[in-house]
């Protein structure tokens, strides 16, 4: 095979990342040289992301990258797959000729047949995270209808996994040197209705914490509107299981929950978030909010803020509403002003600032347990995350080599504050 080195490039969210996982596994399995993030090689697969409008010129832009790079190899090969693909196909097709080939969301097969000619099938995967954290995707897609999301247009209805998959593939991480498994889906407190007809997560969440190897289990994309007692309960229980919660509420004002179709009310949202930290002690919980939906009053607004700050979310982020196609919000007038929205995501953005350094500097002097991720070369110092911190969007740990150890990236360790930044915590190994 001539041209056998492929690189894949991955836009967006984890579950993205896994797609890319496991196309790279298949095509590997066919003979390629696969790289993650290869910007050399003689093919090119762009996994691109649809959700949101910054999310969309990301995917593009890259996809432009890369043909800008066709200009000077002609034998480069660009193939486009992932939600953006699946959902602008045919404008895609008119407007970059320059790509090869055009793949949906639920095509990789057809990436794998088109260059390899056959497509002999593996449950492996190359991750694209360091190797001992690795995400498990226990969903497709979504049968919730909040008005300002496209995911279930692009994913399609919610589709669980089946149990017994979903073990025999986190055994296999582990036995690969995962010791973090993170579990993703669209929605994971619905996992397990379509197949079981019933929730089927805390089960879930009890097979997976006796896998040995396993040491971190985090718990990612919870939904509020169905949000069980019992799995409560599993989290505050299991030992496994990271005390870390990652709900995305998006609002907090009963008129715009409504609008948005999220199936809770102000009064339900607090509640649950009260039980939440009455009932899993040193809880850490990670949401996201977005600011300037339509109609959104100012009044509305500081509703929301005066709910942050009560709260006190250990992490969150702030999106400005974009309309998005076909989405039932997009029928709705975009009447906040761009202005207002970029002042509303600052003001909230502010808020998690100032609650991010305060945490942190009350952790000054007291003992926390770490995970590695990996060695700075450029400013020699390890880098890790707490069990309050998901990979890539929440903060870090950094700490010198230690004379007396060897530390690699993998063990789990307990560091000792010394400083503390924005969102950052600088210790030394205890």
């Amino acid at each position: 095979m001539a041209n056998n080195k492929v690189g894949i490039i991955t836009m967006g969210c984890p579950k993205n990342m896994v797609d890319s996982e496991k196309l790279g596994a298949a095509l590997q399995h066919n003979g390629f040289d696969v790289e993650h993030e290869n910007q050399e090689a003689d093919i090119v697969i762009v996994n691109t992301c649809g959700f949101i409008n910054d999310a969309k010129e990301e995917s593009i832009n890259e996809i432009l990258s890369q043909i800008e790079r066709k200009r000077e190899n002609a034998d480069l090969k660009i193939i486009v797959t992932g939600c953006l693909s699946e959902r602008y196909r045919d404008q895609l097709l008119s407007e970059i000729p320059e790509v090869a080939a055009l793949f949906g969301v639920h095509d990789y097969d057809k990436v794998v047949e088109l260059l390899a000619g056959s497509n002999l099938k593996t449950d492996e995967r190359i991750l694209a995270t360091p190797s001992h954290y690795a995400y498990l995707k226990i969903s497709e897609g979504c049968n919730r209808n909040c008005s300002f999301c496209a995911i279930p247009l692009i994913r399609g209805k919610h589709i669980s996994v089946d149990m017994d998959l979903l073990i025999n593939e986190a055994r296999q991480l582990a036995n690969n040197g995962v010791k973090e498994l993170i579990v993703i889906a669209q929605d994971t407190v619905s996992y397990g209705l379509d197949l079981y007809g019933e929730r089927r997560i805390v089960p879930l969440l009890r097979k997976l914490s006796k896998i040995d190897g396993i040491e971190w289990i985090r718990l990612m994309y919870t939904y509020p509107a169905g949000f069980a007692d019992e799995l409560i309960d599993e989290i505050a229980s299991n030992p496994k299981i990271v005390k870390y919660i990652d709900i995305p509420l998006q609002h907090i004002s009963t008129p715009i929950l409504q609008s948005m179709k999220r199936g809770v009310d102000s009064g339900e949202t607090e509640k649950l978030i009260l039980k939440i930290r009455e009932r899993i002690p040193g809880v850490a919980i990670r949401s996201t909010f977005i600011v300037g939906y339509p109609g959104e009053t100012s009044s509305q607004f500081f509703e929301l803020f005066d709910f942050i700050k009560k709260m006190k979310f250990e992490r969150f982020g702030v999106f400005a509403y974009s309309p998005e196609e076909d989405t039932a919000a997009f029928e709705l007038p975009d009447d906040v002003p761009h202005r207002t929205k970029m002042k509303r995501m600052s003001d909230l953005l502010r808020v998690h600032e100032e609650f991010s350094v305060a945490r942190n500097e009350k952790l000054i002097g007291c003992e926390v347990m770490t995970v590695v991720d990996y060695f700075d070369v450029e400013d020699k110092v390890f880098i890790g995350r707490t069990t309050a911190d998901a990979p890539e969007i929440d903060n870090i740990v950094r700490f010198l080599p230690s004379s007396e150890k060897q530390i690699l990236p993998g063990m789990i360790l307990k560091v000792k504050a010394i400083s503390a930044g924005l969102f950052d915590l600088e210790c030394e190994i205890l």
